[in-house]
């Protein structure tokens, strides 16, 4: 009897085995695409890259044997009736105030009120046969899909949601690096601008990464609640006509409502009851 429920609901999550694994094989297609970034060439080298973490993550749960695991990634994508809306909404309100209070903040350095505008078309094109809307959904979606289908809850087996925030936080930067060597994307589009936006995009990813954890645990640790609020995200920062200036303001106030959240939420972020039971 003990075997049998073992099966159902115990698993060893591998995260270091899952991360080399989508680090060598986005980093190797990625490598592809900028150095034959030709149109189509370049556009299947980046988006092998880019369903990496997905096609891994898939892999590694469907060739497991724990139906616990396989029952939970489909339940993190296909229940949606179980999802909770209003910490959806909540994420995008806090979106939305982040976004104002760095256009407002940036009139102090000289910024437009022209920036709560919205923009005619996307700051990138898109790489060859893909154009910037279709780059964005499908990166929201395959990310997330890698992300919370196995990655985010491989650490948090070992760690609390406070230090998982934090080791994946540097993770999800460190895996984006490629991108801004391949022509096309928007991370390419301002290494060109200037490398400080680079950065500032990289700075920008561990903080966003606690209010994406939120927005996920908060929703019974749904994929489908993180695509939602990813979608979001990549469209609204596309769409308001923000400067890459006010971008770097916009950092500093994510990392204002990172702060806001742990300090909230201090029980889901410090608690460690679901170490070593995410899977019950």
């Amino acid at each position: 009897m003990n075997q049998i429920q073992n099966n159902h609901t115990f698993y060893t999550y591998k995260p270091k085995r899952f991360y080399i694994q989508v680090f060598i094989a986005t980093w190797v297609f990625c490598l592809f695409a900028i150095l034959f970034n030709d149109g189509l060439t370049c556009t299947i080298g980046m988006l092998l890259g880019l369903i990496s973490p997905a096609t891994i993550a898939i892999i590694t749960v469907f060739t497991s044997k724990s139906d616990a695991l396989k029952k939970d990634f489909k339940r993190k994508i296909f229940n949606f009736w179980k999802l909770k809306p209003l910490y959806i909404l909540g994420g995008y309100l806090i979106m939305t105030v982040i976004i104002c209070c760095s256009i407002l903040f940036s009139l102090l350095f000289g910024g437009s009120l022209n920036q709560f505008s919205f923009t005619e078309g996307f700051t990138f094109s898109g790489p060859g046969l893909f154009g910037a809307f279709l780059t964005i959904t499908l990166a929201a979606i395959l990310e997330e899909v890698g992300w919370r289908g196995y990655g985010e809850d491989s650490i948090a087996q070992y760690h609390s949601w406070f230090k998982e925030s934090i080791i994946f936080g540097f993770v999800w930067a460190a895996w984006h690096l490629p991108l801004f060597w391949i022509p096309g994307t928007y991370h390419y589009e301002i290494r060109l601008m200037n490398n400080i936006y680079m950065f500032n995009f990289l700075i920008s990813v561990a903080p966003m990464g606690f209010i994406t954890t939120w927005v996920y645990v908060k929703n019974n640790r749904s994929m489908l609640a993180s695509i939602l609020f990813h979608l979001f995200v990549n469209f609204i920062q596309e769409k308001i006509a923000m400067t890459p200036d006010t971008k770097c303001f916009e950092t500093i106030f994510v990392t204002i409502a990172a702060v806001v959240i742990v300090f909230t939420n201090r029980d889901m972020f410090f608690e460690k009851r679901h170490i070593g039971h995410i899977l019950e």
